[in-house]
């Protein structure tokens, strides 16, 4: 199949956001001018400090005036990615650089790497502030810190915003300080050198390397030293297009996750599972049979089923589907879809603005979005290895300091008793904040006495594993002489974890206690959700019920359903006052940057080309993390595209077109800002058409991925063109979940302009037959498979 795929960098220089290049003045210097330590070591060890000045939230864009202007909303004023930063200000100094003897500068990254490119954007801003080689930086994951707190939570989209100052600040402190040594070496005044590609020049010619001054540049104490950071303008790494630091070792099976570690005595471990979700064991009919089959060690009940260890995964398997076990009831026993979409309608808060017929009209409307599974690629699993007075761990953790701490609280040890290393994870999509692979390894550990390497099933990940939980969004926007007068949007879902809180385990425990959860979520829900369009007296409002579920902080949490609610209204809207929806979204846009992005998808995607019947445009726009994003989507809904027949698939519309235009403000590696585009937009085709969870019994249908319709080949759009927009500030705004909700709108608005129905559940295939016979439940993982080439389409 021909595909045509572009990506777009638009040329540009360095901006100060309204048009203008940045010019050097006595504010900028200012601006770049930070007090950072030289730390005793060794070698030169450097670290930032940070004062809340300097990462204070930019203004917000002056709003183009509107008939009817919206007030700010509470996320307008301080979003979650700048409390999670003013969170971590405190103990940003204790983020260290060490440069080695071998000119190599090393960081221990207080955040996890699940695929996203964290390592390689902070290796190119050291590489960036110290003059080095992007090969001379190695990038590590540190091992949970319990003193940094509130600073080594990976969540939000937040990394690269929270970190980029403290480590450009450590980066010009290691380079200060090699000048200095190199000055005394060569009898030059500072000011006379100069640094490139890890080496420091003098004017005579002379050159020292890093590796050559980096014990003279170390320190017998700390000292407080104050450094200045390089000008956007001489940027030479931040902002070009760098390949992944890791690829190499990706594409060849080098990359080292979890189960690839070789931990002494540590052996394949799994779980056997209840049928329905968070059943429990009442007995185990088999022990003494099981504990006999072939390389099987061990056979243990712990509080999520029956735990087997053996020589080999696959004799785990045979263990787990040979166990016979009486299982009590779980959380969810007996639900079903209907039953939880009637617990959210009786949990939905009210609208309170009324349609007057005489004066106004409305548009009402109630959008459903079923369960989605938040299983990543590389399925949950996790290494441990408790002994008497201590534990150790390995595991993909986005969140370990509260791992530690939990671990600590329930093996009654104290917290530097506990090792958590944290590993590089396969995926993630907010999965990985919740530690529950490293409890279980740590409880089956400790009921053995013995190391256990644990790895979750597939099935195990898909029904017993985290989930975005069912919603409805419920909106009312009423309108008069094609002026939006308000807004309303009450969206009810089934709770939302937060258990992992904002990364210690005070918010964590906070957020799982009874009431306490409930004002968390909302929280949550109001430093998210923005409103980036003027729909005159806006109120967005969650309600949550129904706890009986393991759910968690899937890809942008609540954005996606609530951003395709109200681009569906907004369609509805310019339907019905005779308006274009792009002109529409285009004069009630609040900000200029989401305005510039909307006018060049527009452009780029021919915005209303004639389009044969059954296919259609949407588009729509998105804006969190600081950072704004638009989406246009063409989709083919004709029956040749609808009735595909794919084997054991379910094919349905396709996406054939989208284009996507994104502002970060500064994009630190615009190559893994296209990366993250093209990964929400799968998400999002995904979630609008074919990716739900089934609810059945109390417990889900789908096994698999082969039963969990994401976005596949036959699937994705033979047209994608990513434009990354110039640098509209002098820092990075988040991007790792940014395109889901855009993408998402966009395309549940191209469905209702294509089918000429505005679409209300999602996926919008949910109804459809199943496409796949579902798994049995007893036993709860099924046979290895022997046809593995038969399924190879």
């Amino acid at each position: 199949m021909a595909r045509r795929h572009r990506v777009r960098d638009e040329d540009h220089t360095s901006g100060s956001g309204d048009g203008s290049p940045d010019r050097p003045s006595e504010e900028g210097v200012g601006r770049r001018r930070f007090l950072g330590y030289v730390l005793a070591a060794p070698t030169l060890t450097v670290a930032a400090r940070l004062g809340v000045e300097a990462l204070a939230p930019r203004q917000a864009a002056a709003a183009v005036p509107a008939l009817i202007p919206s007030l700010p909303g509470p996320a307008e004023l301080l979003d979650l990615n700048e409390l999670l930063t003013l969170a971590a200000l405190p103990t940003s100094g204790l983020i260290t650089i060490r440069i080695d003897t071998d000119g190599t500068a090393h960081f221990a990254l207080p955040r996890a790497e699940v695929g996203q490119g964290v390592t390689t954007s902070s290796a190119m801003i050291v590489a960036e502030e110290l003059d080095l080689p992007l090969d001379k930086v190695k990038v590590t994951l540190a091992d949970a810190r319990p003193e940094l707190l509130f600073n080594q939570l990976t969540g939000g989209s937040n990394t690269t915003y929270s970190t980029y100052t403290p480590i450009r600040v450590a980066a010009a402190l290691a380079r200060a300080r090699l000048l200095h040594a190199a000055s005394l070496v060569l009898g030059a005044a500072v000011g006379t050198l100069t640094t490139k590609a890890g080496a420091v020049l003098s004017p005579a010619g002379a050159l020292l390397g890093y590796g050559e001054l980096a014990e003279k540049a170390a320190a017998l104490t700390d000292a407080a030293v104050e450094v200045t950071l390089k000008d956007p303008d001489r940027f030479r790494v931040i902002g070009t297009a760098q390949r992944r630091v890791d690829a190499l070792e990706a594409v060849t099976g080098r990359k080292r996750f979890a189960m690839d570690l070789r931990i002494p005595d540590a052996l394949p471990t799994m779980v056997c599972r209840p049928p329905t979700i968070n059943g429990t064991v009442r007995s185990v009919a088999n022990l003494a049979e099981v504990r006999a089959m072939p390389g099987i060690t061990d056979v243990v009940t712990v509080s999520t089923g029956v735990a087997v260890r053996g020589r080999t995964f696959g004799q785990c398997v045979d263990a787990v589907r040979a166990l016979r076990v009486d299982w009590g009831p779980g959380t969810a026993e007996g639900a079903s879809d209907a039953t939880v979409l009637e617990k959210l309608r009786r949990a939905e808060l009210p609208l309170v603005v009324p349609a007057l017929p005489l004066l106004t009209k409305a548009v009402d409307a109630r959008f459903t979005f079923h369960f989605a599974s938040n299983a990543a690629l590389e399925t949950n699993c996790a290494i441990a290895d408790v002994r008497p007075g201590s534990a150790e761990v390995w595991a993909s953790l986005k969140a370990p300091v509260v791992a530690q701490e939990q671990i600590a609280l329930r093996l009654g040890l104290p917290p530097a008793a506990v090792r958590v290393h944290v590993t590089e994870g396969g995926g993630s999509f907010g999965r990985k904040l919740f530690s529950d692979a490293a409890h279980e390894a740590v409880e089956i550990s400790r009921a053995l006495g013995k190391p256990v390497k644990l790895m979750w099933h597939r099935t195990d990940d898909f029904r017993q594993g985290r989930t975005h939980p069912m919603s409805t969004s419920r909106v009312r926007a009423t309108y008069s002489l094609g002026e939006v007068l308000t807004y309303e949007q009450r969206h009810t879902s089934v709770a939302t974890d937060f258990g992992h809180g904002i990364g210690e385990v005070l918010t964590a425990e906070a957020a799982r206690l009874p009431v306490a959860d409930a004002t968390f979520s909302e929280t949550m829900f109001q430093l998210t959700q923005i409103s980036p369009y003027h729909l005159g007296v806006t109120t967005q409002l969650l309600a949550e019920t129904d706890k009986g579920f393991n759910t968690g902080s899937m890809r942008n949490i609540y954005s996606p359903n609530v951003r395709c609610a109200q681009e569906l209204v907004l369609d509805e809207l310019a339907k019905r006052t005779g308006q274009d929806g792009y002109a529409m979204r285009r004069r009630l846009l609040k900000d200029g940057r989401a305005r510039a992005v909307l006018d060049r998808v527009a452009e780029a995607g021919e915005w209303g080309r004639s389009m044969p019947a059954g296919t259609g445009q949407g588009i729509a726009v998105h804006t969190e993390y600081h950072s704004a994003v638009a989406v246009l989507a063409e989709i083919d809904c004709r029956p040749a595209t609808t009735g595909r027949k794919i084997p054991q698939a379910y094919t349905g519309p396709r996406v054939t077109r989208v284009v996507c235009a994104v502002d970060v403000g500064l994009a630190v590696n615009p190559r893994g800002l296209e990366a993250q585009m093209m990964g929400g937009i799968a998400d999002a085709i995904a979630l609008t058409l074919t990716s739900g969870l089934h609810l059945r019994d109390g417990h889900f249908l789908e096994g698999s991925w082969d039963q969990y319709f994401y976005t596949r080949q036959w699937n994705t759009p033979p047209e994608l063109e990513i434009i990354v927009m110039p640098p509209s500030g002098d820092k990075p705004g988040g991007a790792g979940e940014l395109a889901v909700a855009g993408a998402m709108a966009a395309v549940a608005c191209a469905y209702g302009r294509a089918t000429g129905t505005m679409p209300t559940v999602f996926p919008v295939n949910h109804a459809e037959p199943l496409a796949f016979t579902p798994l049995p439940t007893v036993p709860p993982v099924p046979a290895s498979p022997t046809d593995g080439r038969d399924r190879t389409i």
